[in-house]
Parts: structure tokens; sequence; C-alpha cells
């Protein structure tokens, strides 16, 4: 009997495997279009049938996704999308992108990766490729994953295949998209590595980097987050210094940013936002807890960004009050409610905190954003008002919380009108009604 090992490379490598992405959100319907654009046949699963409808009709619901990339993939019976877990049978490799959240007392929620390899490991047929994508703390592909599997028969290896790769998903980035991002994977075997790394080079334009194990893998993942998140914290921290000192803390980084060694940009805002850098770092901190270690660097600096949205508030009711203005009763009109420029993605954004906070202190609250026309938080709904021209002549403040390429600086900083902006989108005006963090 030929060994799976070699059936699976074999099949890979002319194309014939069939592949099961799990998971069609921001990280799994980029990385479905992807493999099937390379000329695999290609599986979507998803609990919601709103969302594999919407793949079926070739409609993209995720901005990164190439609708004419889409629509050829589906059309020519590369792509289609299902939630029959059952399906998973006919697949040779799956690839899991399901949501890891924190639960309320910030610790892993692990159900969607346990239900999710549950019904791979129910269905699945001997000689499977699994690869977990989904960010988790270090030990989860090895300790939650493969002992699922475990139970159903399957054996490490020899007749599975399993390995973790984290997803490098940067929503809005014009440059680097999930095809030509690098790759890192780390198997619980060397045989896990070889076929895991070789599904990678058949469908990505990028290096593919193999570790040691999938510990490794994962940790590197939460690395890459708790980066940005600390150095993130540093400059918050050093923004909300500058202020007490009277410092413009957007001219100290451009002048430090001419460096050329030693020194990386980071900058501040209202708080941060996304699936990653506000949430992957307290998987760590969850983790090392197990280890008799208090990962306190990290913490501290998660708890300066998330304080960044009441400075904010802090900031507007001083603004407000130095022009003879009281917020309560104040029409404020925020600009931008996505968590970063030029997308629509509303995950952990730091706008729904602030606009919860103005309407606690008695603000009257209108928001425009280009890419989010409406969105419900805290019970409430809310649309977006369609002339900022008209809004900002009424509005006793202008809180820049997101710098869209729409938004025109000379439009929204007229005499008189009270701007307070959040990520310098005004840097190159000088009033005595601007004010930047």
């Amino acid at each position: 009997m030929i060994p799976y090992k070699e059936t699976l490379r074999k099949k890979i490598g002319d194309k014939t495997a069939v592949i099961g992405v799990v998971g069609l959100g921001y990280v799994g319907l980029p990385l479905a279009v992807t493999i099937a654009g390379k000329g695999f046949e290609t599986v979507g699963f998803d609990i919601q049938k709103k969302r594999t409808d919407m793949v079926n009709r070739h409609e993209s619901y995720i901005g990164d996704v190439d609708s004419g990339a889409l629509t050829q993939a589906v059309l020519e019976g590369r792509l289609r999308a299902t939630t029959d877990y059952a399906e998973i049978a006919k697949c040779h490799v799956v690839c899991i992108a399901v949501p890891t959240p924190l639960d309320r007392y910030q610790q892993p929620d692990e159900r969607y990766v346990l239900q999710s390899s549950k019904d791979i490991a129910g269905s699945a047929k001997k000689g499977v490729l699994v690869i977990l994508e989904s960010t988790t703390y270090p030990g989860t592909t090895e300790e939650v994953v493969a002992p699922l599997f475990l139970k159903k028969g399957f054996t490490p290896g020899e007749d599975l295949f399993l390995a973790f790769s984290p997803e490098r998903v940067d929503p809005g980035n014009s440059v680097y998209k999930t095809a030509n991002t690098p790759k890192i994977v780390g198997g619980m075997t060397r045989d896990c590595n070889e076929l895991s790394s070789l599904f990678y080079q058949a469908i990505l334009d990028a290096p593919v980097t193999a570790v040691s194990s999938p510990k490794v893998a994962e940790m590197e993942k939460i690395l890459e987050n708790t980066f940005r998140n600390i150095n993130i914290g540093l400059v918050n921290e050093m923004a909300i210094l500058c202020y007490k000192m009277g410092i413009d803390i957007w001219e100290v980084i451009g002048a430090a940013a001419t460096k050329p060694y030693g020194f990386m940009p980071f900058y501040p805002g209202p708080g941060i936002g996304g699936h990653c850098i506000p949430i992957d770092p307290f998987y760590l901190t969850w983790k090392a807890r197990e280890y008799d270690y208090h990962t306190r660097l990290i913490e501290t600096s998660s708890e300066i960004n998330n304080y960044m949205p009441e400075f904010v508030i802090e900031r507007v009711f001083k603004m407000l009050n130095r022009h003879g203005k009281a917020m309560n009763g104040a029409w404020i009109l925020v600009l931008g409610v996505a968590y970063k420029k030029n997308i629509s993605d509303m995950r952990e954004s730091p706008a729904l905190s602030i606009i919860t906070m103005l309407e606690k202190h008695g603000a009257r609250v209108a928001y425009h954003d280009p890419y989010v026309p409406s969105f419900r938080h805290g019970g409430k709904s809310y649309v977006s008002v369609e002339s900022i021209e008209k809004e900002t002549e009424k509005a006793d403040l202008v809180l820049i919380i997101t710098d869209h390429d729409d938004y025109d600086p000379d439009l929204i900083t007229r005499p008189g009108t009270l701007v307070f902006d959040t990520r310098n989108l005004t840097g190159g005006v000088s009033s005595p009604y601007v004010e930047r963090l």
C-alpha cells in the first residue's frame, strides 16, 4: 500500500487534492479564493448559511477579497461553500480559520476551534492534512486539537498530518495580501511539516518557513502581535506625557524616524482595534499562569492602550470647556468608526466605546464613515450621515477617530469648527480650533 504521505504529496503536486477551508471570515474567505485561484477544487465551510449562500452567488462580503477573482473561481467550479460539514470527507487538506475570541474574563474562548476540530475529526478520511490557522496560545494544536483526532483513531505523522500555520491577514493592506505574504508552518512531525510546507508553496507566491513544532509557530504569531501591542502602548504613553508637557508627539515621532537604524515609528491613536492586537497578547498572558509567570509588560501596555478612549473623552471635555461649551447637550460629529483607515472592519474598534462614553456624558452623537453605512451597538442603531459639510456646520465638535483617505482636512477644519484629531489627519493645519492627540 502506498503510504498516505506519498499519496497526499502527489495530489498536492498535481492539484487533484480537494481543499477545505473551515470558517469563511476575514481569514478564511481570502484564503479559499487564493487556493481556488491556484487551480485546486476548494470547499468553504461555515455555520452561517448567509455567508455560504453569498459565496455561491459569488458575492464578496470581505473588503480584501477581489470580486472578480471570487466570481471566476465560483463560475469555473473551483470554489463552492456549504454548511454541511459531512463534506469534509471529500477533502484531502483542511485549513481551520475560525474565530478565537476572549471570554468576559479575558481568557481564551476555544469553542470554535474545538467544534471545528470535532467536526473535521468526525468526517475526515485517513491521510488528511489539517492545518490550524486561527491565532491561539502555544500548545493548542498538540494539547487541544490533536487529542480529538486521536480519539477517532488517527495517528499524527502516519494517517493524519497536523500543523499550525498562523494567519497573517492585514485588512486594507494594498501591498501584502494572502497570496504574497510569507508563511510560517509548524508540524507535529517532520512529515507534517513537509506536507504543510508543500501545500502552501503550491498556493502562495511567497516564502514558506518551517519551524520545529506547532508551539513555536503559535508563539511566533503571538510575538508578532505582542510586539505591536507593546510598541503602540509605549507611543500612546508618550502621547499622554507629551500632551501634559505641551510637546507635539507627532513632531517628536517624525524627528525620531529620521534615524536610519534602531528606531521603528509607531503612532498613537484613540485605542487599538481589530481581532489580533487587542486580543492575542492575552492568550499568552493566560497561558503564562500555567508556568507561574506574570507577563507584566504585556499587561501594562494593554492597560495603556485600553485607557486611550477615556483619554480622548478627557481631551474632548477640556476642549469644549475652553471654548465655553459643555459636553452635556453638545453635538459631536464622529468621523470614522472602523478600527483602521480605508476598511469596513469594526471589530474591537475604539470608536464604539468612545461613542458610548460621549452619550453617557449627555452628548448627541452623529457619525460618518464611507465604509460603514450603519451599525448596531449597545442595542442602538446608528446610520452614517450623508454630508460631512452640513454636519460640520452644526457640530459643536468634530472628533476624528479614523483617518480614511476620503476625508479632506481642509473641508473638516473650517474656521470656528472645533476639531479634535486622534490620527494626525490635520497635521498640516494650524488653527486655534484644532487639537491633536
